[in-house]
């Protein structure tokens, strides 16, 4: 598809060229005869001889802010008023060369760009950084306690353009490796006096089978001769969305936690097979609310200001509905004896498992099993979260002299997460008979029979655990993360000469990131059922909506409202009290950046005989001083408060260059230094102790990592061959020098010198196999790789084909990093986490004065996730991905028009796998298509 979408590209590039020759129409001024402006700016060319609007329109306009930059950018522009392209920026932004996405809830949530991920991109909110965080499911990274931004956070209709800046300047602030994305609101100024815009939409998702609304508004205004302005903006959407599928945390080999029982127990010793199988049925409910207001006043003609404010809430429930086959995750063997003398002690979990029959496929992967006495549970998990952003942003500019001017800026972005409500109820059945799994006829949805009627209540109990055999739990996990950034600069512009002008300022920054969570102290002790109460009065039934048919996949599920009614599980007494529910010290900590920069920065035009030439060069000093703060246990028993402080400087230079060959082609030549800072995860002094089901996990942190450095350099070549075209090859390198690797391990708690306290209330012991995460600076590496835009309207086509065209962009990506272990011995070279080597976009749109409609296909190649991988595996990994969307227009008249989108039309599969040639499925969920019917007003 991709190689007959670039052959037809340059087909209809040539066609182009040749109407051209045979028409007259406006040609655009050389570039270089503009004059700078800021930030990274040449003065727009005028591209076009005639309006357009609509989705042409949109692109036409990000193709001109494309051209004017100095530095490599990519843009997004409104279609219409409150109207973006996408209903989610990541969905939007995915379409921009370079960008990938990933997906939580069936919608994007965080970025890539270039192959380096979330954390490595800054965004910025009119020109002010944030940072959002929400929480996700256990496999799409959980609550972000990191520096990646959510995007999923805000409705798209709350900007009007997004802008990516792949190179560095100087004027930009550092903080990023792969890009910096601005987020723009709308301002009153952007529009001729009185504007008022409203929509509306209805939603249906093909599984969850329900309704959901959305609706927009703005309003907008000048007055005062337009010396003042304000502007209100308003967004919401209600969403209910069903993720289905099959999972299994991890494979790990048979001779784990004790070896299997049985004669072919030993055939299953060295083999993988999944450490929990299990079907699961997750339920997403959301509300979002944005609001934008924004008020611009000019008091003369050489003073302008304004203030951006912003708020937005989105406030989710989720529950996660898991059949879980427990034994082969569960270790209940003390160190030092074998698997008979657990057995004859009567454990629980894998050792007493016995193997009646099994299958192994050629890639060591036991793909169908048949055992008695596994531990099955029935998992019910809800959950509430709420994400709150507030920004207040001040700008000024001030022009003392024609040739002089100051600029302003100071605000504070906050986004508050909470998720106040995490309860997860368990019931167990021990020993069941006849258990098998079989993934022979689908390796990505297998048939799992628990041995037992699923749906019978009676069948299944509600028991306090012990260290031997861990019962039933109830787990309270509330958690909160919180991320502050203060923002002040002032800046100057002195145009020297009509070719030369310098620019410089300072800035101040201050970033607060605040985490917290708490747990029961004993999990697994939980409450007689009272007299006369049955699980028939505790349980309700869950089943897999699309995908059923594939064993027991309709079961029983504890009904947490219910469990509720009968123990009161959120009073302020018993054994649920607030006493009882103690902080998690690992998480319980805080990181405070605060970073002084201060640029200098030429932008020149000049030329080489007749070719103009445009550029700037420049540096950027910046300052950080970081405190962390938690608790750590090294050189102690008890967890002790800890505070580090430490500091680091960077000089970064800039350069960027664009030589206009032509009025139409374009060399971009870029090369900078740049840094991100290690990630807040990393920085704590202490360390994370996680005991869930069969997850044994410590998380360590080291304040004194360094930060990510990297040398880059940037070649392009654009081509404007006709009105509203490009066809362009960008070429990029960074040599990364200095990267934060994340080691990981699995070996006995005891031989980590950590204290024994930290497993208190918890089903582990210190003999129990933990996995240890430990965070460590290395060499890096080079990344490398390509991109390549083909944009055309087929105006040169004949009758009503004129009104098609087309955008295509694919992306290569290469890089090798050298990953160490925990002692810095070398471990893997591989890609990065998060790198897809090859990803393409394609839209094919249609544009008429009435009707309008495209199509577009995002695709995505497999990326790692671990390296190294987790029990044995090589590495873990999401497969490569596919959707396609689609949406259409009708105008009625000038002030009316109706609309259709489909999202997800393919209904495509969240793959996500362990070792590379094992290829084992460790999560396999689909969310379904989405549809929205709706009308705009426009006045």
């Amino acid at each position: 598809m991709l190689a007959a979408s670039i052959g037809l590209a340059l087909q209809l590039s040539a066609y182009s060229a040749l109407a051209q020759e045979a028409t007259t129409s406006a040609t655009s001024a050389p570039a270089a005869d503009n004059a700078q402006s800021s930030p990274q700016t040449r003065e727009a060319t005028d591209l076009d001889t005639v309006v357009v609007t609509g989705f042409r329109g949109s692109l036409q306009k990000a193709l001109e802010l494309k051209r004017s930059e100095t530095g490599v950018v990519d843009a997004i522009v409104a279609e219409d008023i409150a109207d973006f392209p996408d209903l989610n920026l990541a969905e939007s932004l995915q379409r921009i060369p370079g960008v990938s996405i990933a997906r939580d809830a069936g919608e994007g949530r965080q970025i890539s760009v270039r192959g380096l991920d979330s954390q490595f991109t800054r965004v910025r909110i009119n020109g002010m950084e944030a940072l959002t965080t929400t929480g996700g499911t256990d496999s799409s990274g959980g609550a972000n306690r990191g520096r990646g931004f959510d995007f999923n956070v805000f409705a798209s209709e709350l900007f009007n353009n997004i802008t990516v800046r792949k190179t560095a300047s100087a004027e930009v602030e550092e903080g990023s490796l792969g890009a910096t994305v601005d987020l723009n609101t709308a301002r009153p100024f952007d529009y001729d006096g009185f504007t008022f815009v409203t929509g509306a939409q209805l939603g249906y998702n093909d599984l969850a089978g329900d309704l959901d609304p959305r609706a927009t508004m703005l309003v907008s205004n000048t007055w005062a001769d337009n010396k003042f302005g304000a502007l209100l903006s308003v967004a919401y959407t209600k969403r209910r969305l069903i993720e289905e599928g099959h999972s299994t945390v991890r494979w790990d080999t048979g001779a784990s936690n004790g070896g299997f029982s049985g004669t072919p127990a030993a055939e299953s010793a060295s083999v993988f097979h999944p450490r929990i199988p299990r079907y699961g049925v997750l339920e997403h409910e959301q509300e979002r609310l944005g609001v934008t207001a924004s008020f611009q006043f000019d008091p003369t003609d050489k003073t302008s200001m304004g203030l951006d404010v912003m708020y937005a809430d989105l406030d989710a429930t989720r529950t996660e509905n898991f059949l879980n086959g427990l034994s082969f995750s569960r270790a209940a063997c003390v160190a030092g004896t074998n698997g008979n003398a657990c057995r004859a002690a009567g454990a629980g979990g894998k050792a007493e498992t016995v193997v009646l029959d099994s299958v192994i496929d050629d890639r060591n992967n036991l793909v169908y099993g048949r055992f008695n006495n596994v531990d099955v549970r029935s998992e019910a998990r809800y959950d509430e979260l709420e994400t709150k952003f507030t920004q207040f942003n001040f700008y000024a500019d001030h022009e003392l002299t024609e040739d002089f001017k100051l600029n302003f800026q100071a605000g504070r972005a906050k986004s508050e997460f909470a998720n106040p409500i995490q309860t997860t109820i368990t019931i167990d059945r021990l020993n069941a008979q006849g258990y098998s799994y079989d993934y022979r006829g689908d390796d990505r949805l297998p048939v799992i029979i628990n041995g037992f009627d699923v749906n019978d209540p009676s069948q299944w109990a509600f028991i306090s655990g012990t260290t031997q055999n861990p019962g039933s739990e109830i787990r309270l996990r509330p958690q909160y993360a919180d991320n502050t950034v203060d923002n002040g600069q002032i800046g100057f512009s002195w145009q020297l000469t009509d070719a030369f002008r310098l620019k410089g300022g300072g800035q101040f920054k201050e970033y607060t990131f605040e985490t917290s969570e708490e747990r029961r102290a004993s999990e697994v002790t939980v409450p007689v059922l009272p007299a006369g109460v049955t699980l028939a009065d505790l349980t309700k039934q869950m089943s897999l909506e699309d995908i059923g048919g594939v064993g027991d996949s309709k079961w029983l599920i504890p009904d947490i409202d219910a469990f509720n009614r009968v123990f009161n599980i959120y009073s302020d007494s018993g054994q649920f009290a607030v006493s009882q529910v103690a902080a998690v010290l690992g998480n319980n900590r805080s990181v405070k950046e605060r970073d002084q920069g201060f640029w200098l920065q030429a932008d020149f035009t000049t030329q080489i005989g007749t070719m103009p030439l445009s550029g700037n060069v420049g540096v950027r000093q910046v300052d950080t001083q970081q405190t962390s703060t938690g608790y750590s246990t090294v050189g102690t028993t008890t967890p002790q408060l800890t505070t580090v402080t430490r500091s680091y400087d960077d000089t970064l230079p800039s350069f960027s260059l664009v030589a206009d060959v032509t009025p139409d082609f374009l060399i971009r030549f870029a090369a900078a230094k740049v840094m991100a800072r290690p990630g807040l995860g990393n920085l704590t002094p202490g360390v994370t102790v996680n005991v869930s089901g069969g997850n044994r996990v410590v998380t360590g942190g080291n304040p004194l990592l360094e930060p990510f450095r990297a040398k880059t350099a940037d070649l392009s070549f654009e081509w404007y061959f006709a009105e509203e075209s490009l066809l362009a090859l960008g070429l990029f390198y960074k040599d990364i020098n200095t990267f934060v690797l994340t080691s990981r391990e699995t070996r006995p708690y005891f031989t980590s010198g950590l204290p024994a306290e930290l497993l208190a209330g918890t089903t582990a012991t210190v003999t129990d196999e933990f996995q240890f995460n430990i965070p460590v600076n290395s060499k890096g590496g080079p990344l490398k790789g390509l991109e390549f835009t083909y944009q055309q309207p087929f105006s040169f086509l004949p009758g009503f084909w004129s009104d098609f065209g087309v955008q295509l962009n694919y992306t290569y990506v290469d890089s090798q990093i050298q990953y160490v272990t925990a002692t810095g011995l070398p471990s893997l070279n591989t890609d990065l986490t998060g790198l897809s080597k090859n990803a393409y976009n394609a839209t094919l749109y249609y544009e008429g004065d009435k009707f309008s409609a495209r199509v577009s296909a995002a695709y995505r190649d497999d990326y790692l996730t671990t390296v190294p991988g987790r029990n044995g595996n090589d590495v873990e990994g999401t497969a490569e991905t596919l959707t396609f969307d689609m949406s259409a227009s009708y105008k009625i008249n000038d002030h009316f028009e109706l609309t259709l989108e489909g999202l997800n039309l393919t209904d495509e599969f969240q793959d996500q796998w362990v070792d590379s040639i094992g290829d084992r499925a460790s999560v396999y969920h689909h969310t379904g298509r989405q549809y929205f019917l709706g009308a705009r007003y426009k006045f």
